[in-house]
């Protein structure tokens, strides 16, 4: 249209200045040169008869009207991206694109084996996965950045009501000692137990730290007294440590499936509970949803079952045909 007085490629420009903090670092992120970048945004802030950033600092900042058009544009760059997708859906699975996200835990050990699935099943379709923080990733799904996501968390409350969620299966929190630990000899600890510990944990305000304080709380375990000796943000890194020796840690069976099989750490067994919480599936219901999201939510969540969160766990010796693989009804102890 005539009439509109800026292009997508100035509205991409504009987010990527807006990203980097500088029009240098947008121009290499684009592969343009720098005068380039600056030809654009001067052009633009003629045909819009407003500045639209404030050159007074070392930073690029965004007037008002430059954060308004911003907050349009994703928009218009978020319609204009999910329109090829659409068009790109009329050859019927055979390319396009599925756009997943998870949050970190899920991320890392979960989504990555049900793309392999879905990838065994559809091999022309190109698959991305962005892994970050509940809140994140729930915004991506709600802006149409993301088709789906599996979070472990819960969403942020402004957007409770533009989102489904379906919760999907239990992740099972284990505690984890290192291999040689005086416990670790003992066939299942008592809660009391846990008062005894040093612990390694993830930082308080993380979901999953959240998540095991309250299921703690429900059996009368008060968190506040478990002594934490360190708090990292990497799950890595807490494995890590607790099987150098430095202290215990709750983290996803999904992610120590191989230290279980190679016998490098301790899965302690507390007497009368478990830890567990459900992984949920988000969706946009407002947004388009691809041929390619519609293959994943029928073809691979159908199919994926709690067994397949840290399966490997209590099977130490999996075969090729591991029933395990296909939907099963999880006993209370899974």
């Amino acid at each position: 249209m005539s009439d509109v007085p800026f292009t997508l490629d100035q509205l991409r420009i504009l987010k990527a200045i807006a990203a980097e903090g500088s029009f240098k670092r947008a121009a290499d992120s684009l592969y343009v040169s720098q005068p380039a970048i600056s030809l654009q945004v001067q052009n633009l802030e003629r045909q819009l008869d407003v500045p639209l950033f404030d050159r007074g600092g070392r930073r690029a900042t965004l007037t008002e009207a430059g954060h308004l058009l911003l907050s349009y544009g994703e928009k218009i760059l978020s319609l204009c991206q999910e329109t090829c997708r659409a068009i790109e859906d009329l050859q019927n699975l055979q390319g396009g694109t599925l756009i997943v996200g998870a949050s970190q835990t899920t991320g890392t050990y979960l989504m990555p084996r049900m793309i392999g699935r879905f990838r065994q099943k559809y091999p022309d379709v190109a698959v991305q996965l962005h892994v970050h923080s509940t809140r994140r990733t729930a915004w991506s799904v709600a802006n149409g950045q993301i088709d789906l996501a599996l979070i472990g968390g819960e969403l942020p409350p402004e957007l409770q009501d533009s989102l489904t969620v379906e919760p999907y299966i239990e992740d099972e929190l284990a505690l984890i000692l290192p291999k040689f630990h005086p416990l670790a000899g003992r066939e299942q600890i008592d809660r009391e137990d846990l008062y005894q510990l040093q612990f390694i944990a993830l930082d308080s305000q993380s979901t999953i730290r959240k998540v095991i304080d309250q299921v703690l709380s429900r059996y009368d375990i008060d968190p506040r007294r478990l002594k934490i000796e360190m708090e990292l943000n990497s799950i890595e890194a807490i494995k890590n440590t607790v099987q150098s020796g430095l202290g215990a840690a709750f983290v996803s069976t999904s992610a120590i499936e191989k230290e279980l099989q190679m016998g490098m750490l301790h899965r302690a067994r507390i007497e009368g509970m478990t830890v567990k919480r459900m992984l949920s599936v988000i969706v946009n219901p407002n947004r388009y949803q691809s041929k390619a999201a519609e293959a994943f939510s029928r073809d691979i969540l159908p199919r994926f079952s709690s067994a397949d969160v840290g399966r490997h766990s209590e099977n130490p010796n999996p075969t090729a045909s591991d029933h395990s693989l296909l939907p099963t009804h999880p006993s209370p102890e899974s």
